[in-house]
C-alpha cells in the first residue's frame, strides 16, 4: 500500500510541477515581489500537501529584508520546504540546476548558484548576493557547502558570509529538521548523504505518512566589527543550539 500511494503523490506532484512551470513562464513577469513571493509560498505548501509532509515553524518569521539566513542542510527537500515556511532567494550549487523539472522550478524562483570549486566563481556570486541584499533582498545559504545527516552540524564555511558584511545586512541563524510525527526522532526518509541517491531519499519520503519537516527561525544578528570566519563561528553555534532546541 505505501508503493500504491507513493505512485499516486508522484503524479500529482509531477502535474503540480508542471502547474509551477506554467505559472513561472507565464504570471511572474507582471507579478510585484511580494506577489511573487505568496504564489511561491502557497505553491510550495501544497507540493508538501501532496507529498503528505507536515510543515511546523517556529520563532519569529522575518517581515522584510535585507537578510542573510544561515540553515543547515540535510535534503534535496530543503528549498522546497523553507519556501513553504518563508520565501525567499537561494544559494545553490550549480548542479541543482540539471536536476529533472525540479531545476526548472529553482531557477525560475531566483536562485543564484556556485560553481563551489571555483574560487573566481564565489567571489562573482558573493558581489552578486551583495547587490541582491542592497536592494533588500532575503537570501539563504547553507554554509556547511553539503548536506549532513541531520544530527551533525558541519562546519560552516565563510566565504558568503562576506556578501552581509559588504552589505552590512545581518544574517538570521534557522535550523532545519526532518521528524517522525509519532516520535518526534530523526525521520531518515528526506536525508540525502553519501551514496545514496536522489531517487531513492525522493521514493522513501513519498512511501511515508510521518514525516514531519521542522523550520526553526532564531534570533538576527549582525557581524560588529567580525570578520566572515569568526562570524561564521558566532552563527555555527547558533545554529547548532537551534537544532538541540527541544519542539514547542
Amino acid at each position: 500500500m505505501s508503493s500504491l500511494r507513493a505512485l499516486g503523490r508522484i503524479a500529482r506532484a509531477l502535474a503540480h510541477v508542471v502547474r509551477g512551470l506554467w505559472i513561472i513562464r507565464t504570471e511572474f513577469g507582471r507579478l510585484s515581489h511580494s506577489q511573487s513571493q505568496l504564489v511561491v509560498r502557497e505553491w510550495s505548501r501544497r507540493m508538501l500537501a501532496i507529498m503528505g509532509i507536515e510543515l511546523v515553524v517556529e520563532g519569529e518569521v522575518p517581515a522584510h529584508g535585507p537578510l542573510l539566513q544561515v540553515c543547515n542542510h540535510i535534503s534535496w527537500l530543503d528549498i522546497l520546504v523553507m519556501n513553504a515556511a518563508h520565501p525567499s532567494r537561494f544559494v545553490s550549487k550549480a548542479d541543482v540546476q540539471g536536476w529533472p523539472l525540479l531545476g526548472a522550478l529553482i531557477t525560475g524562483a531566483g536562485t543564484l548558484y556556485i560553481e563551489r570549486a571555483s574560487r573566481r566563481d564565489a567571489m562573482r556570486v558573493v558581489h552578486r548576493m551583495a547587490e541582491r541584499l542592497g536592494a533588500g533582498d532575503v537570501i539563504t545559504v547553507f554554509p556547511e557547502g553539503t548536506t549532513g545527516d541531520g544530527q551533525t552540524l558541519l562546519p560552516f564555511h565563510a566565504n558568503l558570509l562576506q556578501a552581509a558584511i559588504s552589505a552590512s545586512a545581518p544574517a538570521l541563524p534557522m535550523a532545519l529538521r526532518y521528524v517522525d510525527r509519532g516520535t518526534g526522532q530523526r525521520h531518515p526518509g528526506p536525508v540525502y548523504i553519501g551514496d545514496d541517491t536522489l531517487v531513492a531519499s525522493v521514493w522513501r519520503t513519498l512511501r511515508s505518512d510521518s514525516v514531519r519537516a521542522v523550520v526553526c527561525f532564531g534570533t538576527p544578528q549582525r557581524a560588529h566589527g567580525l570578520d566572515r570566519r569568526d562570524w561564521a563561528a558566532k552563527l555555527h553555534e547558533a545554529v547548532q543550539q537551534l537544532l538541540e532546541r527541544q519542539p514547542g
